[in-house]
């Protein structure tokens, strides 16, 4: 199992987008990244669009490790464990576009997202009737399963279509790569996206 995998044509199923259709107010972007290529996503989106910048932290993190963390990674996607956050978002109600960034672990959404997603899904939730979009950075495998779990997740939020494209590999002993030119062009593409979806 890899926890980064090539871009994906994979989306979710996208649902009514005209609750997006110009550069929103009151974002929120919240993110996982272990090699730091889904946040420099995520500072590029917020260049974009403004908003509220936030990673996403565990009680308990992960080991240094790469192979410790793949085999942990394995052992929770099979018994459906989702690891306690130290991340808290007070008020998450007050934002109209959540934008929720991710690297691509073992084929599926990592752990932590599943944590962060759930725990604003209870009871209905806090996110129905928003607009949520997903990102992602993975090792060359692409997307997987990820975004599909997000609009399996919110079927009662506006969930379009998601960013991906490849970052590094930690397997590969490859860290940051969107950085310099790199990150130019990505900036290009997270641009053409977000017009795409008509956030800008």
């Amino acid at each position: 199992m890899l926890l980064v995998g090539a871009c994906s044509a994979t989306q979710p199923r996208k649902t009514n987008t005209t609750l997006a259709t110009r550069k929103p107010t009151n974002a929120l972007i919240v993110y996982l990244s272990r090699t730091n290529n889904t946040r420099a996503i995520a500072e590029i989106i917020q260049k974009q669009v403004g908003g509220t910048l936030v990673a996403l932290e565990l009680e308990k993190p992960y080991p240094a490790n790469y192979r410790a963390t793949v085999e942990q990674v394995v052992r929770e996607n099979e018994s459906g464990f989702l690891p306690p956050l130290k991340t808290k978002i007070a008020n998450i109600q007050q934002y109209d576009v959540v934008f929720v960034g991710f690297p691509t672990w073992g084929m599926q959404l990592p752990p932590p997202v599943k944590s962060f997603l759930t725990q604003y899904n209870r009871n209905g939730g806090p996110l129905k009737g928003k607009t949520v979009i997903p990102f992602n950075s993975n090792g060359g495998y692409g997307v997987g399963s990820c975004f599909q779990t997000v609009a399996k997740l919110y079927p009662n939020s506006n969930v379009l279509d998601g960013f991906t494209i490849r970052g590094g590999s930690e397997r590969d002993g490859q860290l940051l790569v969107i950085n310099g030119n790199k990150a130019n062009e990505v900036a290009v593409r997270v641009r053409q996206w977000l017009q795409k979806i008509k956030l800008i």
